[in-house]
């Protein structure tokens, strides 16, 4: 099999073989009776400044893996490495020093920022927690400048998140994921909650905030293909747990190999009316299948028009078809 990761320490984070399963207990016992493969075997790497796309359908695993990563979750097996240290067995002693150097942006704007405390006290908790600031003038300063970096008024911190739109608790979010100075950003769906021009702002803001910081490096999680080929230099397509393609993004977008990947952009929309009238939509047949009993062989086979009984039986490997496109199909040479 193909690692889709880099070796060396030149990559901020790198999966080797990454495995989270979640036990399914049931009985007065609690006995596990089956697991649920939430991630089944995935490896790839982020290189300092680069922001690597994570798409694919709801369950697919995508949050899973970015919460492994920050650590959220211990994961079943395989390696994490962080800057050049596997932290994927870590106690959470033995994580605080890493914790800093990477941050999370929830989905949820305001389900993420705690209701009673100012915006001001919430930016700054990293602050706090990783003792980065030896006096109060330090800290307000430190505040009121990652408020700026997120394009808020230093004026705001005294608000509360119930006083901030949509837009603006995203950014306030973003601030205080900057606050630790992190060389790795996970932003899980960190535009799905908001409309399409608040979207935009958020787009813009991290594009400008990877340009200002040097090797400040992001995984982009979402189902929005159109922001993550804007803002990805590399996409990863995931199904039922594992990569299925991977390559730069001009290269997956103009060049798309597997039926999965192929199905997911034909379902996007197009903003020309020509384009989106002409153009053909390919419809999966069926479910997506649960992770908690996946099919044999090719877990994309009882979906796929062109499955054939090797399908069924033999899992594809992710491979090199050149050009540094990674796909794991049998029908692809």
């Amino acid at each position: 099999m193909v690692s889709t990761a880099n070796t060396g320490t030149e990559n901020i984070v790198e999966l080797r073989d990454l495995k989270m399963h979640f036990p399914v207990r049931r009985g007065i016992l609690k006995r596990v009776v089956a697991q649920v493969k939430a991630i089944d075997g995935v490896s790839f790497s982020i290189k300092p400044g680069e922001t690597l796309g994570l798409v694919g359908e709801s369950g697919c695993g995508k949050t899973t893996i970015g919460r492994c990563i920050i650590r959220l979750y211990r994961p079943t097996s395989g390696s994490i490495i962080f800057e050049g240290t596997d932290i994927s067995q870590h106690s959470e002693t033995e994580l605080r020093p890493f914790r800093r150097k990477m941050a999370l942006v929830f989905q949820d704007p305001y389900g993420s920022l705690n209701p009673r405390m100012s915006s001001g006290d919430i930016v700054g908790e990293p602050l706090k927690i990783h003792k980065l600031v030896s006096s109060k003038e330090e800290y307000l300063e430190r505040i009121a400048e990652l408020f700026i970096m997120a394009g808020l008024s230093p004026d705001m911190s005294d608000r509360y998140p119930h006083e901030f739109s949509g837009g603006q608790r995203q950014r306030l979010s973003v601030a205080r994921a900057l606050a630790g100075d992190p060389s790795l950003l996970i932003c899980d769906e960190p535009i799905s909650a908001l409309d399409v021009s608040m979207q935009a702002q958020i787009i813009n803001l991290l594009g400008e905030l990877q340009t200002k910081k040097d090797n400040l490096s992001y995984l982009f999680i979402s189902h929005d293909l159109l922001a993550v080929q804007y803002i990805s230099q590399r996409v990863a397509v995931m199904y039922l747990g594992c990569i299925v393609e991977m390559a730069s993004s001009d290269e997956l977008y103009s060049n798309t190999l597997h039926p999965y990947s192929k199905a997911l952009l034909s379902a996007q929309p197009v903003p020309d009316p020509f384009v989106e009238e002409t153009r053909s939509r390919i419809i999966l047949q069926g479910d997506v299948p649960t992770p908690l009993n996946p099919p044999s062989g090719c877990s994309f086979h009882p979906r796929c028009p062109y499955a054939q009984e090797r399908c069924r039986r033999e899992q594809p490997e992710l491979r090199d078809t050149g050009n540094s496109h990674l796909v794991a199909c049998h029908l692809v040479t």
